[in-house]
């Protein structure tokens, strides 16, 4: 990760400046949260939390960093002097990483003085939103293959080095297999996947000596790239040559599809494997896949054990950005904690004033039923008859006694600015993942016209939001 202070939007340091000469350098904190699914879907996947506390714990001003600030118009020595000790030194709250999250609700709380907190701001932004996009987008891949592997191979195609990296890590929490990414293999404990490429076959004077080559090379990992040439007229023979020699040795083969027409290639390849005896043989596939392409290709049978994904994964596809923002939610003036809101002629463009703190509700069953925010400090009692409200202040509101578990989301990762636990393996974040989906009927999770989950404010929170918007009104009349 990038541990320059300089990774931040130029004018996080101008208006660092300017809070340090109106000595507006006070206890601040911020909230990060995101307005609305991507991929037009029913839920997220949180992720870049362990990145980003890495980031923090290391983010300084290097003395390069201040000679090229120093040479800015505008910048004050004092202030360039009093960047040269900088350091994230703050508290932070979050989500844990890997759970599903949805619109307005807080997955950071970002305790810190004002300059430190609104320097970290673009570092935060980018780490947290590029890894919950493709978190997310890697989660419905999975969804859509049903059980069966994704292989991540996007590395040729991602947003260069940092991108390919970040995009790796997040998509195996978000249910990928394994990359192709030998680096991020090796830094990360993702299991390191690939087959060959068509050069390899045109390497050789005959596909079928390619063939050969490669399965006495590796005859505990055989997967024959079958389309280089004519994919049913000579790749598939000769893939069936080699797969029997194998078989006699006790050992499977696999074949891959890069091209064509997936849905009735594969299930010519796997007729022609059975008729050979290779009903072991597995069949993997790829060529510009995303989660609805293979959840149609799934749905109608299509005999595939592999989906490889690249492109449209590390990207997000036809999702640019996840919609995550950085906002203030309150600030100490005067040795007094104020409250600050962010009003929007857009109602889910205000933002929900104060500290608060995020319960996710279960019923009986263990299935998430809302997430609620709650000024800090406030709790729900289980049991009790309680109205939940909208967000947006309009009508909507939901009653219901609690019954099952209530758990608090939010807790503190890192304290003074450094981190309190060791950074879960992948393992773990990926399992995470797993789980927390789990916990969620099906209904929030389909691709089309998703059940909306609710996320619900307190009354107190609301009264409090209302009270804002009451004094602004009055104020414009």
């Amino acid at each position: 990760m990038n541990s320059s202070a300089l990774f931040t939007d130029f004018y996080e340091l101008t208006m660092a400046q300017g809070y340090w000469k109106h000595g507006l350098d006070t206890s601040a904190v911020f909230d990060v949260f995101f307005r609305r699914q991507p991929f037009k879907g029913g839920f997220s996947v949180f992720a870049g939390l362990e990145p980003l506390l890495e980031a923090l714990e290391a983010f300084r001003f290097s003395e390069d960093d201040l000679a090229w600030l120093s040479a800015q118009p505008g910048f004050d020595p004092a202030f360039i002097a009093y960047l040269a000790d900088f350091k994230f030194s703050g508290d932070i709250y979050a989500v844990p990483e890997g759970e599903l999250v949805f619109p307005q609700e807080p997955l950071l709380r970002v305790h810190a003085n004002l300059i430190e907190a609104q320097i970290i701001e673009g570092l935060v932004l980018n780490t947290i939103n590029f890894q919950s996009l493709i978190a997310t987008k890697s989660a419905r891949v999975a969804m859509a293959a049903k059980g069966k592997k994704v292989m991540e191979f996007g590395l040729r195609r991602a947003q260069g080095f940092d991108g390919a990296m970040s995009a790796t890590r997040a998509a195996y929490i978000g249910g990928a297999h394994g990359t192709s990414n030998a680096l991020a293999g090796k830094r990360l404990g993702i299991p390191a996947l690939g087959t060959m490429a068509h050069s390899w076959v045109m390497a050789f004077e005959s596909e079928l000596a390619a063939f050969e080559a490669y399965a006495d090379m590796y005859p505990d990992g055989t997967t024959l790239l079958i389309d280089t040439f004519d994919t049913l007229g000579s790749g598939l023979p000769n893939a069936i040559k080699v797969g029997k020699r194998l078989a006699e040795r006790g050992k499977k083969l696999g074949v891959r599809l890069d091209s064509g027409d997936i849905d009735y290639l594969s299930r010519k390849v796997r007729e022609g494997l059975d008729e050979a005896g290779l009903d072991d043989a597995s069949i993997v596939v790829s060529n510009e896949l995303d989660e609805e392409i293979i959840e149609t290709l799934v749905s109608e049978g299509a005999p595939v054990d592999v989906w490889g994904v690249g492109t449209h994964l590390v990207t997000g596809g036809d999702e640019a950005s996840f919609t995550g923002v950085y906002k203030l939610a309150a600030f100490e003036r005067g040795g007094v904690w104020s409250p600050t809101m962010k009003f929007s002629d857009n109602p889910d463009k205000s933002t929900n004033p104060g500290v608060k703190d995020l319960y996710r509700v279960y019923d009986e069953s263990g299935a998430a039923v809302a997430d609620v925010m709650t000024l800090a400090g406030e709790t729900i009692e289980p049991g009790k008859v309680t109205t939940f409200h909208h967000p947006s202040l309009d009508t909507r509101r939901v009653t219901f006694a609690p019954c099952g578990e209530i758990r608090p989301l939010l807790g503190k990762v890192m304290e003074g600015g450094r981190r309190l636990a060791p950074a879960p393996t992948m393992q773990e974040l990926r399992a995470r993942r797993a789980s927390s989906m789990r916990s969620f009927d099906h209904t929030f999770l389909r691709f089309l016209n998703p059940h909306i989950y609710k996320v619900s404010i307190s009354g107190k929170l609301r009264d409090l939001k209302l009270g804002f918007v009451e004094r602004y009104r009055g104020s414009r009349a």
